[in-house]
């Protein structure tokens, strides 16, 4: 099996939603089903998956990771220089790459487009405050001045979600309105709730490396790709049994087996993947209550949560840490607190709160169901604890709305894939949509941005896990590995957690 993540089809199922009518397929085209509508063509304005996998295939970012999770460069024609003790990064910028509006692409769209991600990309509003400024010296070369040291910056700035994407200087503005990227696709027709069309860019300037995950080469082998919004993961399942779709993501695990014995698909499952978490906010309502959070860390059971979202230990583990088994960060700080599965020790916390039955709003959606699966099992614990639980199942795209509006909610379900860098995972940030601000973190925090010295690093992780579950600043529910499929006709894909579809092509 090939790499990557696969690709779809999406014709058929139109007449399952009603209004969708799709072009006729051609040769060089696939349909890839994905989860939902995402909420935004923007990258920079989002942190989901689902938004990530889309927009990477028509915006790109100055660096991106090769198959080993190293930056390496994209957009930038090499590594920068950096100096003044990690203060100070030069940045040269590819000559020839071209928008598809047919402009050229230089230093000045860089400098706007940074300056846009410090100020409305979750991501970049994070790292603003150590970001002194970004400056043109000359056509193709970019500084950055940093306040402070700050070792994640290269692997934020290569990050397809929440993104520093470059756009031209002339489409920016705080809200973009027309897609112009400078990737190998480009958007031809997005039709909200029915599909996203893109087809090859003709004047994309690719890397002349060997391909390496999303580095190196990007060939544009499919004519055309479109992605179709498949809420039901069943849907999504049938569709690529039949061979509506070429690739699915976000599939159940009782699917693999009928995947491994279909002649038309196959499964492609990452392990590991990732992990659940319950996001707890921090901004404003009941979870702002350190005693209520832990009320809520002290009645979950990840055992059973984990089973029911996906019934086979095969694509579970039951695991503390926030990273798994292989990677530098493990530690076992606090874990002590995890898998407590304790009602009466909840209840007690919730004494000490002065708790008066306010509803716990947890938001959850469909369209990851293992997500929903957990939450019911959530909804148990927290009411045998004394809480009383508004679970609200919503889209997906609903849900990303609400999150940013924190009088909506007090807990939302999400994952995520166990990052290379712990600090592209925005929970540790105050300016999140969760908003953990305390200044004993913060301390941590900035310690371990500017050390660069890795088993100091790792000895600064653990601090910030210990902090994690001694302030109940969210949880972690274990590890899992993600389940998605594809064509046997499809090929040249590479595993990934966002798939990407440039490299791949269809087999005769």
């Amino acid at each position: 099996m090939t790499k990557l993540r696969s690709f779809f089809t999406a014709t058929a199922l139109a007449a399952s939603f009603g209004a969708l009518s799709l072009p006729a397929q051609a040769e060089g085209v696939i349909d890839v089903a994905i989860i939902g509508e995402p909420d935004t063509l923007d990258p920079m304005m989002s942190t989901k998956d689902v938004v990530s996998t889309v927009t990477q295939h028509f915006y790109e970012t100055l660096f991106t990771f090769n198959g080993n999770w190293e930056v390496v460069p994209l957009l930038a024609d090499a590594m920068p220089a950096i100096a003044e003790e990690g203060k100070l990064y030069t940045i040269p910028i590819r000559q020839g790459v071209t928008f598809h509006d047919g402009s050229a692409m230089d230093a000045n769209d860089v400098v706007d487009s940074l300056k846009r991600w410090t100020e409305v990309a979750t991501r970049g509003k994070g790292v603003a405050d150590k970001i002194a400024s970004i400056e043109a010296t000359d056509d193709y070369t970019v500084e950055i001045r940093m306040n402070e040291a700050y070792s994640p910056l290269l692997s934020l700035l290569a990050f397809s979600n929440s993104a520093a994407a470059i756009y031209p200087q002339e489409n920016i503005s705080e809200t973009i309105g027309e897609v112009i990227g400078t990737g190998p696709y480009k958007l031809v027709e997005h039709r909200p709730d029915q599909f996203i069309q893109v087809e090859r860019f003709e004047d994309y300037a690719s890397r002349d490396e060997p391909s390496d995950a999303a580095a190196g080469a990007r060939k544009q082998v499919l004519d055309e790709i479109r992605f179709v919004p498949v809420p039901d993961p069943n849907t999504r399942l049938e569709g690529l049994m039949s061979g509506q779709y070429h690739f699915a993501e976000g599939l159940e695990t009782e699917a693999f087996s009928r995947l491994e014995g279909s002649e038309t698909a196959e499964p492609v499952l990452l392990r590991p993947f990732g992990w659940p978490v319950f996001a707890f906010n921090h901004h404003a309502g009941l979870m702002t209550d350190l005693n209520v959070r832990r009320a809520v860390q002290a009645a979950l059971s990840p055992d059973d949560m984990l089973y029911a979202a996906f019934g086979d230990e095969n694509f579970f583990v039951v695991d503390g840490p926030l990273y798994p088994e292989g990677y530098v960060w493990r530690n076992k700080a606090g874990i002590e607190n995890y898998a407590q599965a304790d009602a009466e020790r909840a209840a007690e916390y919730l004494e000490k709160a002065g708790y008066d039955g306010t509803p716990l709003r947890i938001l959850t959606s469909h369209q990851y169901e293992f997500h929903f699966k957990m939450a019911e099992v959530a909804k148990v614990n927290l009411e045998a604890a004394g809480f009383t639980v508004d679970m609200q199942v919503v889209d997906w795209a609903t849900l990303g709305e609400r999150r940013n509006v924190p009088d909506l909610w007090d807990i939302y379900i999400t994952h995520s894939p166990f990052l290379p860098e712990p600090a592209l995972t925005s929970l540790y940030n105050a300016t999140a949509n969760t908003g953990w601000a305390d200044e004993e973190k913060e301390k941590v925090l900035n310690a371990f941005t500017s050390e660069t010295d890795p088993e100091k690093r790792a000895e600064l992780f653990t601090e910030l896990q210990r902090l994690v579950y001694e302030q109940a600043a969210f949880y972690k529910v274990g590890g899992f590995n993600a389940l998605m499929g594809k064509s046997r006709k499809l090929e040249g894909m590479d595993e990934t957690p966002w798939p990407f579809f440039w490299n791949a092509s269809l087999a005769e």
